[in-house]
């Protein structure tokens, strides 16, 4: 089968298209023949070698991907082949015509969603729910205020919130990308790039501040996000490039808390009621994952150079 691989971390330049052999179904395990597999942020810090997770190489990318069930082993019970899925994590990589994955890394495709919306939902909306849900615990009537919320973790929690009755104010870089969070339900968008867009929020809030900030570039915005977070506030920090200062004073006046987070480190049982939820989200059409961009495996470098690019909006998916 084809697959993307890496043998040596680096830049885009490194992923290659080779053939490999083609994985088998053992005992638990289940064989996805993909349809597009999902290309995250964090696939492209792991490829530099610099990131907290170091695969050894070489190596196929990948956690996100969508298809049918081609084959599974002893003892499966929850798909069999035929079945649409799509997968959030792997055992050999997405980047591929296979992915072999573990039988509690697969999940139900709704018939409403197709395979390259599938594939952008494994790390974006396990992601927003884990930020939203288990680690901010977001209440109904509360205001959130989603930075980067044109990307493909930004709409999701926009989407999830706003079924959950939030007050949702989102952030943008871009016309477009403003466009994009105001269509899929967030109250209020906002220029990021603008002097002063911050003030805004505590307008919008009757300067009480937001209940609950999803912070996707920590390394610019932490420091502001003390100074406009609601009494009892709590910040998740999803993304960061960098270090910053902050002044501690502006967490203890409010009594606000500032979590980071990681989707990977959520237990077994946190990962079950994630998907559960976003079946059930996918199944109402609460969850409705944006495409930018569908690219064929071979450019995989390409895809990584899109993805990090300023601006961006929605999901990049690969096509094998």
């Amino acid at each position: 089968m084809k697959a993307i691989r890496v043998h040596q971390f680096g830049g885009p330049e490194q992923l290659k298209l080779e053939d490999v052999p083609a994985p088998s179904a053992g005992p638990g395990l289940v064989v996805v023949s993909v349809h597009a597999a999902g290309v995250n942020p964090f696939d492209t810090y792991i490829r530099t070698g610099t990131y907290a997770i170091k695969p050894p190489l070489p190596y196929t990318p990948g956690a996100d991907a969508a298809g049918v069930v081609a084959s599974i082993g002893e003892g499966v019970m929850r798909v069999k082949a035929g079945d649409r899925v799509y997968v959030a994590g792997t055992l050999s990589g997405a980047y591929a015509e296979l992915a072999l994955c573990l039988e509690s890394q697969v999940h139900p495709l709704p018939p409403n969603v197709y395979y390259q919306q599938g594939a952008a939902i494994g790390v974006p909306y396990a992601t927003a729910y884990r930020a939203l849900f288990q680690k901010a615990h977001a209440l109904p009537a509360e205001t959130v205020l989603v930075h980067g919320a044109s990307g493909g973790v930004g709409l999701a929690a926009v989407q999830l919130a706003r079924a959950h009755g939030m007050t949702v104010i989102g952030t943008a870089g871009s016309d477009q990308g403003r466009t994009l969070v105001k269509e899929n339900g967030a109250h209020h968008v906002l220029d990021h790039a603008a002097t002063g867009h911050l003030d805004e929020v505590k307008k919008l809030t009757e300067d009480r501040g937001a209940d609950v900030i999803l912070e996707m570039l920590a390394n610019k915005n932490l420091a502001q996000d003390l100074a406009m977070v609601a009494l009892n506030g709590r910040i998740v920090v999803i993304g960061n490039r960098g270090s910053i200062e902050i002044n501690p004073r502006d967490a203890m006046a409010r009594d606000a808390s500032i979590m980071g987070m990681v989707v990977l480190n959520a237990s077994e049982k946190e990962r079950q009621a994630i998907h559960a939820a976003l079946v059930a989200a996918l199944e109402s059409g609460v969850a409705k994952p944006v495409v930018k961009m569908e690219v064929p495996l071979a450019e995989a470098a390409r895809a990584h150079q899109e993805i990090m690019k300023p601006g961006s909006y929605g999901k990049i998916v690969l096509i094998p």
